[in-house]
């Protein structure tokens, strides 16, 4: 089958290191997709967790050899530290295996859109000013997580394809609907700050793509609950990609793309 070809990737929040980290996903997309960039903001390997339980299956050694082989091949891969993995950020403009290490960058698009990346915690405050409240909120997301492991086992077995039950959950309770919108805004802002034409983030894991008052505010998600990238097309354009739901339509676009005969050249006069 093609493979999907992009001009740019931007993906975070991977978790590896942990039972929630969906490396079988996001391994897939790898394979399957092409770019110049590939953009890593943050937490993709999850440090904290090696305080409490480190979880490192082979399937995560794979995912970090797809990135390596992709830097290899001539992709430009750029690692933006999280949060998680915040201890990077000490090795910031040094690389490693054609791995770059920076604190924040702008990515300029095909339509000269000029976006600012980084990883998004430095909008939470309470990850910023409180590492203590910010543990908590973490113990309650891993009991949803733990749930939508469960949950998932039972799908896989019965047949049904992946689904979150903890984004789903979520979603339903009000404190988060409205943590999400403050960081939205907070992020435009930042975005506004920078004289900037958009911000790509992650952190919160909530994929997003929106525009308001002429600025362009993206979250990548995660690939511990919607298996989601943002991506730059050929044309230019930002998409989001939920893999776990989309990839059948996105590879068999890519497949009527590729077959498709090329434009036949017209002479002038």
């Amino acid at each position: 089958m093609s493979s999907l070809q992009l001009r740019a990737i931007f993906i975070s929040d991977v978790h590896l290191g942990t039972r929630d980290a969906q490396a079988e996903h996001l391994l897939d997309f790898l394979r399957h997709t092409d770019s110049d960039y590939l953009y890593l903001l943050g937490d993709v390997i999850d440090f904290w967790k090696a305080q409490s339980g480190w979880y490192w299956p082979r399937l995560h050694t794979e995912v970090v050899q797809a990135v390596m082989e992709k830097a290899r091949r001539g992709t430009r891969v750029i690692y933006v530290p999280g949060n998680h993995d915040e201890w990077l950020r000490d090795y910031a403009g040094a690389e490693y295996n054609g791995i770059e290490v920076r604190l924040g960058l702008v990515h300029e698009t095909l339509a000269g859109q000029r976006l600012l990346l980084l990883h998004g915690d430095e909008f939470d405050s309470a990850v910023r000013c409180n590492r203590l409240l910010s543990h908590v909120g973490s113990g309650f997301y891993d009991v949803l997580l733990f749930l939508n492991r469960a949950y998932n086992r039972v799908r896989r077995r019965l047949g049904f394809p992946y689904w979150s039950l903890s984004a789903w959950i979520k979603g339903r309770v009000k404190n988060a609907v409205e943590y999400v919108q403050r960081f939205e805004q907070a992020a435009l802002h930042e975005a506004a700050r920078h004289r900037v034409d958009g911000l790509v983030c992650g952190h919160i894991h909530k994929p997003e793509l929106l525009h308001e008052d002429g600025l362009s505010y993206a979250n990548t998600g995660d690939w511990v609950e919607h298996c989601s990238a943002l991506v730059e097309t050929r044309q230019g354009e930002l998409r989001l990609i939920r893999w776990a739901e989309e990839s059948m339509h996105w590879l068999q676009d890519a497949a009527a793309d590729a077959a498709a005969p090329a434009p036949v050249a017209v002479p002038a006069g």
